[in-house]
């Protein structure tokens, strides 16, 4: 009950808020804020975390304990279970139930990463924590301090990054083993998208070694803080560029189609001119070869009919109307066109043609 009334004075935006302990008559009771999320645990499962997403989520829980550390309380069970991740990204480190008040004592009032001593309220070789998240002296079942809590967010930082856990084993015993005895393997050798800088930074808070490990939250902090800075820069310097080569992409299509569309233009235009003019010529060629063809069968008819008239028999009226008529629709064509010189002569015919006719249709029928 005193580490969880400790846990509950703690004011983060990265810890979840207690309202409320009490004790009833069946037991013990807290009452905490709701997080709309899930934890940490069903969120990878869910879909693999980016590089940034980890690193983020990391800086998250590296700010809480941070603040925890400040206060004096060690968490003791830093895992993926114990941390929520909220809708909107927030990451909310929960149970402090393994929870264990300490006492600061600093060597050096301007050090940051002060060496941090805790009293042992534990008997000597108790295990607590899970085991696959345990540093090796929390493993040997020793005195701890907050650099145990650094180790532990160490491992859930390989997790997030490397899809597996650093230390494994079929049995309890054999985790416990390579946690005290073999050496992480690099992040690296399973995802090969993984920074050196942030290798490094995985494996300084995954030293067995307690005084080569980080040593206070602080230091972590500011490397992953530093670290995200630098993926974002590099990130918006990649969106730079692509917007860069995208835009002079574009332009580049946008001045190759103008090309093609005054190209393709200048060709209709010349094509329609010149298909203009072949068409005026074999129009003119053709009409002209059409209207000396008619001229001839009207001179023919007219012929005939003279012939007619040799022989005492009478034009008919209606014939003469119907080649005047021929004749005056000819004229008429003719006058449209008569920018051509080749239709003047077959022009000149039907005008005499026209006359002649006209006085033909006057002769009374017999």
């Amino acid at each position: 009950m005193r580490e969880a009334k400790a846990a509950s004075a703690l004011n983060h935006p990265n810890i979840i808020t207690i309202h409320e302990i009490d004790e009833t008559a069946s037991g013990h009771y807290i009452a905490t804020e709701f997080i709309d999320g899930e934890t940490l645990r069903a969120y990878s499962l869910r879909s693999p975390l980016t590089l940034e997403e980890s690193v983020d989520i990391a800086a998250q829980i590296a700010s809480a304990l941070a603040a925890a550390h400040a206060a004096g309380i060690v968490h003791r069970d830093i895992k993926p279970e114990n941390v929520m991740v909220r809708r909107d990204g927030i990451v909310k480190v929960l149970d402090f139930g393994l929870a264990k008040l300490t006492e600061q004592v600093a060597r050096d009032a301007g050090n940051t990463e002060a060496e941090i001593r805790v009293p042992i309220h534990t008997e000597p070789g108790i295990i607590m924590g899970t085991v696959a998240y345990m540093s090796p002296e929390q493993a040997r079942g020793q005195t701890i301090d907050a650099r145990s809590d650094i180790w532990s967010l160490g491992v859930v930082l390989y997790e997030m990054l490397a899809g597996r856990q650093p230390f494994e084993g079929e049995t309890m015993t054999d985790r416990l083993a390579a946690i005290l005895r073999a050496e992480a393997v690099p992040p690296s050798d399973f995802n090969r998208n993984i920074p050196a800088e942030l290798e490094r930074i995985v494996l300084q808070a995954l030293r067995k070694d307690i005084a080569e490990r980080y040593q206070s939250a602080d230091a972590l902090l500011i490397d992953l803080q530093q670290f995200k800075k630098h993926l974002e820069f590099n990130a918006e310097l990649e969106r730079s560029g692509s917007r860069s080569q995208r835009a002079e992409a574009e332009t580049q299509v946008l001045r190759a189609v103008t090309a093609e569309q005054d190209d393709t233009r200048k060709t209709l235009h010349r094509s329609v001119i010149e298909r203009h003019t072949v068409g005026r010529r074999r129009s003119a060629r053709h009409y002209a070869w059409d209207s000396n063809q008619q001229s001839a069968v009207v001179a023919s008819c007219c012929a005939w009919l003279e012939s007619r008239e040799s022989a005492r028999l009478h034009w008919s009226k209606i014939s003469c109307q119907n080649l005047c008529r021929m004749a005056t629709a000819l004229s008429r064509a003719a006058d449209a066109a008569s920018d051509l010189p080749e239709r003047k002569p077959t022009y000149r015919c039907w005008k005499r043609l026209k006359v002649w006719l006209r006085t033909k249709a006057t002769w009374p029928r017999p």
